[in-house]
């Protein structure tokens, strides 16, 4: 029997009158999000690895809860503290969903132990977290949102595990499914002006790692850190050999979530706009990418993980944080 082809759906996303611009969409999410940030309780998690990542819990569920709990992926450089999460969470908190936001390592505000960090394609942490978390939690469903570089993660974990996945729905929103071209789109244009705030923080983070480590087992200096002027330099340097890929293009081929999305065996949702400035067209699949459990909504606009809405620009509709939980409510039947 042959397997069933899904298409990319446009998405009922409508950007409105007075945000329509991607870099509007892409940079007023942020400033346009409530201010008020929501309480959480951070846990320790030491590694199979021993190192060590942060886990922040909007509650911490008992043993014999059956809600739905949803776990959160930031983006590159992103933490708790970002607007997407302090959004999504504070909606999950609402509809009493336990929530779990995974901080990838040395991202919680302190440095992780190792002189490796993580990348996109970085799926074994949040394997070793979800295995944890079912064992801890044993009779809630669990579902999993990913951002940006945690939407990449995400799908690459879905294919990887297909049908042993322990997840029951996932979310993608905005994944660098192609990592060489979303290289060069952010390389590129007015694209640059976020290439250089993630790099600064990249490279003060690696900064600090080097001065940490007596014996940092790549040839690199502080100089030559400060140096790099694209993310393609950064992860040609240190991305790629701190994490055993031979050159950034060896990583950009391995990591990209693109060529999982066919092995997929779960619900998942992927949103992608047009207009990502992050982001190139050739992050959007074609209909045999894709496997029958992958829904891949599309629209014009939207910005990178931006999709504001609503007519009044005074009362701004977050229309993801309405989005995910209808999908994953849906999904889990609820």
């Amino acid at each position: 029997m042959q397997a069933q082809i899904r298409p990319v759906y446009t998405s009922s996303f409508k950007a409105p009158w007075w945000l329509k611009h991607a870099h509007l969409q892409t940079i007023f999410a942020k400033y346009l999000s409530p201010k008020a940030r929501l309480s959480s309780q951070a846990e320790l998690l030491t590694l199979s690895d021993g190192d060590e990542l942060q886990l922040n819990w909007t509650e911490l569920p008992k043993a014999t809860d059956t809600r739905p709990l949803v776990v959160l992926l930031h983006g590159l450089a992103g933490n708790i503290d970002s607007h997407y999460i302090q959004g999504l969470l504070t909606e999950l908190k609402q509809r009493n969903w336990p929530a779990v936001l995974m901080h990838f390592r040395g991202c919680h505000g302190q440095p992780n132990k190792l002189p490796r960090a993580y990348h996109s394609g970085d799926t074994g942490d949040f394997a070793e977290v979800i295995a944890q978390i079912q064992q801890r939690f044993p009779l809630m469903p669990i579902s999993a949102v990913g951002f940006s570089l945690g939407a990449n993660v995400l799908v690459k974990y879905c294919g990887e595990q297909g049908g042993a996945n322990l997840l029951k729905a996932a979310v993608a929103i905005c994944p660098p499914l192609e990592l060489a071209a979303s290289a060069k789109r952010i390389n590129s244009g007015s694209s640059k002006v976020y290439q250089r705030y993630l790099l600064s923080r990249l490279k003060a983070s690696t900064q600090q790692k080097l001065a940490s480590h007596a014996n940092f087992p790549l040839p690199l200096t502080l100089e030559q850190i400060r140096s790099f002027s694209s993310i393609e330099q950064f992860d040609q340097h240190y991305t790629a050999p701190i994490h055993g890929f031979r050159d950034a293009q060896d990583y950009y081929q391995k990591a990209s979530g693109k060529a999982f999305l066919r092995h997929i065996q779960i619900p998942t949702l992927v949103i992608h706009a047009h207009d990502d400035p992050f982001l190139s067209d050739a992050v959007i699949p074609k209909p045999t990418d894709l496997s029958a459990s992958v829904h891949y909504e599309l629209s014009q606009h939207g910005g990178h993980v931006g999709f504001v809405t609503g007519s009044n620009p005074f009362k701004p509709v977050f229309w993801l944080n309405q989005r995910i939980p209808a999908f994953i409510k849906q999904q889990l039947s609820l």
